[in-house]
């Protein structure tokens, strides 16, 4: 089994108290689907983000477009983890899912 990495891209939040709810209760039916596979929720990420060059210079923002939060989870393939990706709730607030899989170094 190995880990993907699914990284959010846009979306918008909530705006009422009855999308919160509804969002919060698409989340906590998604992770809890998920059970073990599930290895960290994540977080959103804040608008705020310096990107570092290889030369070392920072600069204000990302570098490309702007992640927006992540999930990890474990899944015996990348169609697997991609099938999760489709029905992650993120989706409801117009974010796109990038799926990368991870490998162990050491």
């Amino acid at each position: 089994m190995n880990d993907y990495v699914l990284l959010y891209s846009g979306g918008s939040m909530p705006q009422s108290q009855e999308e919160v709810s509804q969002v919060m209760k698409a989340w906590d039916e998604w992770m809890h689907g998920l059970g073990d596979k599930l290895k960290d929720g994540g977080n959103p990420f804040t608008p705020m983000a310096k990107s570092v060059s290889p030369e070392g210079k920072v600069k204000d923002g990302a570098m490309g477009s702007m992640a927006s939060g992540y999930s990890i989870v474990q899944a015996d393939s990348m169609d697997e983890a991609v099938e999760m990706a489709k029905t992650c709730p993120v989706t409801l607030g117009g974010a796109s899912i990038t799926v990368y899989e991870t490998f162990k170094v050491m």
